[in-house]
């Protein structure tokens, strides 16, 4: 939860997501209000047992979604060159990213 708006400022587009799903860590109604007040972002995440609930059940339909994007993470870790990383140059290792992804999108075709 603490990263989160770092994880924002670093990123890589221009544009920032109007919602951002994250999981129970995520629940906290002062990282909501920090979220909207800054930067415009909704954060979507389901309530831990001991909270109330703060958001409605149509918001949480997004975050049943969540599970397209564990499982790219789980097959990026078929290819061995991505979870272990053993290149030293961070361009080496994106361009095995790139390709891992291009392989995956070539099983779906």
């Amino acid at each position: 939860m603490t990263l989160v708006e770092l994880t924002l400022q670093s990123r890589f587009v221009q544009d920032l997501p109007e919602r951002l799903i994250g999981d129970k860590a995520y629940d906290s109604d002062k990282l909501d209000e920090r979220l909207l007040r800054t930067y415009g972002i909704e954060l979507i995440a389901p309530n831990r047992v001991d909270h109330a609930p703060t958001q409605d059940g149509r918001k949480l339909r997004r975050y049943r979604r969540r599970w397209k994007v564990e499982r790219l993470f789980a097959w990026l870790t078929q290819f061995r060159r991505i979870p272990v990383r053993y290149e030293y140059r961070i361009e080496n290792y994106l361009g095995f990213l790139r390709f891992a992804c291009i392989m995956i999108l070539l099983r779906c075709f």
